[in-house]
């Protein structure tokens, strides 16, 4: 691909524009640790809210989609799109709890909610886990991905060029923490919209129009159904009848299990991550609430369809794409159909993707080395500065160990499945530990080590035959469900509960409520408090739900021209979200307990 001096200079000018915000920001997010891993706990919604999004918009990401449309149809996205499920979750009943735990990371609420060395041990772990296995893992993943994009796409070195988005990356992610991370996001993500979404105008374009691309779709899927529907189940003579990548056992675990049972970066059951990493920087409940529901809604409803369209679009347009070649078509439709200018702003567009995510799991990362290793187990009484410097030197250290597994990332793929093994059959304990007094630090541990021992076992007792298809998986992910949680809960009632003041001090921080904490919160005084939001919390879960999937669905009708399918649908999306915005405006602040002499009388 040939770029013109337009290009070259809409991309130089976004990497200086990059480099100025962290400069600009370098002072303040090392004024200390607070300052450089949560913003100082003062961020608006909107832009904790766009942050999370770009976060999760890598620069593999279109690829990724590309690959499961062009091989699946639309449908094939239900991969990710269960997990809205699990989003909602954490927006109605975890967004609030983890504003008020006011913790630095995630992990560090082991040691908030339980108490003794159990405790230390359980985040002293989680904090290595998370900050190295997991997040030099997907760094590597990520540069392995812009290295293939600019392999296709560019006449100069990859590695020359991923090299100089890294590193200005690197130079803010370094100087300014997260103020720096969160206002690139900002810009950076709506540079990648702009791209994709020109690039599926001209993909439509160049496949002769929409109705064209609809005709083609169908022809090379076999029916129009296979190619655009949204359903990830067919029906042929009244029958409902599932595909062959989906079918209704895999399915039903999607829809009714991994969403709540297992961990997975981005989509944690009780929320957690870099998503509570924004939730902390929120300058109020209220902003982390609203930021984490505007996630969910763009995530899912709003980014994919250009990508989609560009998919479908890459079929017709590319047929000699083997099976393990069609994510590379995404990549070519942008270097043969883009013009002159547009081509810059797509490269801007990738490295903006790729950049945005770099630098969170960087931040993210460090936060986890200095907050909950370094800061907890080496050294306890440095100064603010002191432990600025060292995330600084942590962010550098996490820089070079994702060098050496992107070069072994043909090796790694692997390992990646067996790491996520960990957290197959521990979702229920992380939704549990913050509505039941009795889940203590064993039960957290003895899941993991429950869930990584069976779903290995499990995993090596698949028949050879079966192996890598989708009951296959499915059937790991019920039996590691099912014997880890027998395993926690005998361990959860054979240990000894939490001592009282830890629950105390917990339950005032958080302020939980719901019958899972009723003794506690009747000892401090509290009554029987329901659970932030009460019972509007349920309703608001499932009416999220049909917004984001009624949005989801509802724009892609109007897109592939069905108008009055697709009016009713973004109706109903409106009707939920107007129910949620209802439930807000009548939500109270948490009351205060009541004096002892008071509940006599």
């Amino acid at each position: 691909m040939t770029l013109t001096l337009l290009d070259w200079a809409i991309i130089v000018g976004y990497f200086a524009l990059s480099s100025g915000i962290g400069l600009y920001f370098t002072r303040r997010g090392g004024s200390s640790l607070s300052e450089y891993f949560v913003s100082g706990r003062s961020v608006p919604w909107w832009l904790a809210g766009v942050s999370m999004v770009a976060t999760t918009f890598a620069a593999d990401t279109p690829l990724v989609v590309t690959g499961l449309v062009a091989t699946r149809g639309v449908a094939g996205n239900w991969v990710w799109w269960s997990f809205v499920m699990s989003g909602m979750l954490t927006v109605f009943f975890f967004a609030r709890l983890w504003h008020r735990a006011k913790v630095l990371t995630d992990v560090e609420l082991a040691e908030v909610r339980y108490s003794g060395r159990p405790a230390a041990i359980l985040r002293g772990f989680r904090a290595l886990y998370l900050a190295l296995p997991i997040n030099l893992i997907i760094l590597g993943w990520v540069n392995a991905a812009m290295i293939k994009i600019l392999s296709i796409s560019l006449g100069v070195s990859p590695y020359v060029a991923v090299g100089i988005c890294f590193v200005i990356t690197l130079a803010y992610s370094v100087a300014a923490g997260l103020w720096a991370v969160l206002w690139t996001d900002f810009i950076q993500f709506g540079l990648a919209m702009t791209a994709v979404i020109v690039l599926a105008v001209y993909s439509v374009d160049a496949v002769g129009g929409m109705d064209a691309l609809k005709t083609k779709a169908a022809a090379y899927f076999g029916s129009e159904q296979a190619a655009l529907s949204v359903l990830p189940v067919r029906v042929e003579n009244g029958a409902i009848l599932d595909y062959a990548w989906m079918p209704i056992l895999a399915l039903s675990v999607f829809f009714f299990v991994q969403w709540w049972a297992a961990w997975y970066p981005g989509a944690e059951p009780g929320g957690g991550g870099y998503v509570a990493q924004r939730i902390f920087s929120a300058r109020s409940e209220r902003d982390g609430v609203l930021a984490t529901l505007f996630f969910q809604v763009a995530h899912y409803a709003l980014r994919p369809w250009p990508w989609i369209i560009t998919a479908l679009a890459t079929v017709i347009l590319y047929p000699e794409l083997g099976a393990a070649e069609k994510e590379n078509g995404y990549v070519r439709a942008f270097v043969d159909l883009l013009p002159s200018g547009w081509r810059g702003l797509m490269v801007v567009g990738f490295a903006a993707a790729y950049m945005s995510t770099i630098a969170t799991q960087l931040n993210w990362g460090a936060s986890y080395l200095v907050n909950d290793f370094y800061k907890r187990f080496v050294r306890k009484d440095g100064s603010d500065k002191h432990y600025v410097n060292v995330s600084r030197v942590a962010t550098i250290v996490l820089f070079l160990g994702s060098i050496l597994v992107t070069w072994q990332i043909q090796t790694i793929g692997r390992a990646w499945t067996f790491l996520l093994a960990i957290g197959a059959g521990t979702g229920l304990v992380l939704i549990l530990r913050w509505y039941w007094w009795r889940i203590n630090a064993w039960s957290e541990i003895s899941a993991m080590i429950a869930s990584f021992v069976v779903s290995i076992t499990a995993m090596q007792m698949v028949p050879r035959a079966f192996a890598g298809t989708a009951n296959a998986d499915a059937w790991v992910m019920l039996v590691t469900v099912a014997v880890s949680t027998v395993v926690w809960l005998a361990v959860t009632f054979l240990t000894t509960p939490e001592p009282d003041a830890v629950l105390d001090s917990f339950y005032r921080r958080v302020r939980p409520g719901g019958p899972g904490w009723r003794t506690v919160s009747a000892r401090l005084g509290f009554g029987r408090e329901s659970i932030p939001g009460g019972a509007f919390a349920w309703t608001n879960w499932l009416a999220g739900i049909v917004a984001v999937y009624g949005t989801l669905f509802g724009i892609g009708k109007l897109i592939f021209g069905e108008i009055s399918s697709g009016v009713v649908l973004l109706a109903i999306a409106v009707a939920a979200f107007a129910w949620i915005a209802r439930s807000f405006r009548g939500e109270r602040e948490p009351g205060t307990p009541v004096a002892v002499e008071d509940r006599r009388t």
